[in-house]
């Protein structure tokens, strides 16, 4: 086995740099939603999901699966949307009842729709134009790299 290898000066500057951008910006863009829209980053999460979805639904398990979310955090997350309108679960003629599609609501496609462009200008504003086209290009190679590595890990 190889030894693991730490971090040197620079590396570990550059790993804290990332994790406390990631932090800030998603904590900024989720405080945003919360306190202009009522939606919490996982409401917004879920109903991007359903928005682009075909008919605005999905099959619950498409739906962790498109969120990395794990079986309980889904079903609980989305009885608490169920109460407030947001989403509805829709048990199709002749499927198993455990299997429910889960369905965006008018109340959950105007929310959506009222929300997203305004968090939009808001990752315009704080990350797509702060990089600017180049370095934006060159984020995206690396961010669908580290993906890859990490999917290739899980495997």
């Amino acid at each position: 086995m190889t030894p693991e290898r730490v971090l040197d000066d620079d590396e570990l500057k550059a790993w804290r740099s990332f994790v406390d951008m990631h932090h800030r910006l998603e904590r900024h863009l989720v405080g945003y939603l919360q306190s202009e829209f009522g939606l919490s980053g996982s409401d917004f999460e879920i109903l991007v999901n359903l928005s682009e979805a075909p008919e605005g639904r999905m099959r619950a398990y498409e739906l962790g699966r498109a969120t990395l979310w794990e079986k309980s955090r889904l079903s609980h997350h989305l009885r608490r949307m169920e109460k407030r309108g947001l989403v509805r679960r829709e048990v199709v003629a002749g499927s198993d009842a455990r299997y429910p599609h889960i369905v965006l609501t008018d109340a959950g496609r105007a929310a959506i729709e009222s929300s997203a462009p305004a968090n939009a200008a808001r990752v315009r504003r704080l990350f797509i134009d702060v990089l600017g086209p180049e370095r934006l290009a060159v984020f995206r190679e690396a961010s669908d790299d580290v993906i890859a590595a990490v999917e290739n890990d899980r495997d």
